[in-house]
């Protein structure tokens, strides 16, 4: 059920916020991970975070208009999703848990490094066909 690192948007920790906010608008995402360049887990940013940040630059005057986005890093964006990370050998038990509270999972190494998701849907995918349920 692994999506591998590679066929996963990411972003990594040292883009800046305009950069970020371009990609999750390519994919369409609501929440995505975010990565160091050395590979390893940093969180996961969604499209509230960036609101809450965005909200703060304009109120506090710092934000004039788009470009201003182009010098922001994505570090000073707080992720208040806690979006946990399971190790590739936890067990099936633990990745189910983890599911029932955030869309997916991501997968990280014993050294801590990224490696993949797993979603949500894949596992119920994969329970209903256990379970002999049919798909539409």
């Amino acid at each position: 059920m692994l999506k591998p690192k590679q066929s996963v948007a990411y972003l990594y920790s040292d883009y800046t916020v305009r950069q970020s906010l371009e990609k999750m608008n390519h994919y369409g995402y609501t929440a995505i991970p975010v990565i160091s360049r050395e590979g390893k887990y940093v969180g996961v940013v969604s499209e509230g975070d960036f609101l809450w940040y965005l909200t703060g630059l304009v109120r506090s005057g710092a934000l004039y208009n788009e470009r201003e986005l182009e010098k922001q890093p994505l570090s000073a964006v707080k992720l208040r999703n806690r979006i946990s990370a399971v190790s590739i050998t936890a067990d099936p038990d633990t990745l189910i848990d983890t599911a029932m509270r955030q869309n997916f999972v991501p997968v990280v190494d014993d050294l801590g490094s990224f490696i993949g998701i797993v979603t949500r849907k894949d596992i119920i995918k994969r329970l209903s066909d256990k379970a002999g349920v049919s798909h539409k």
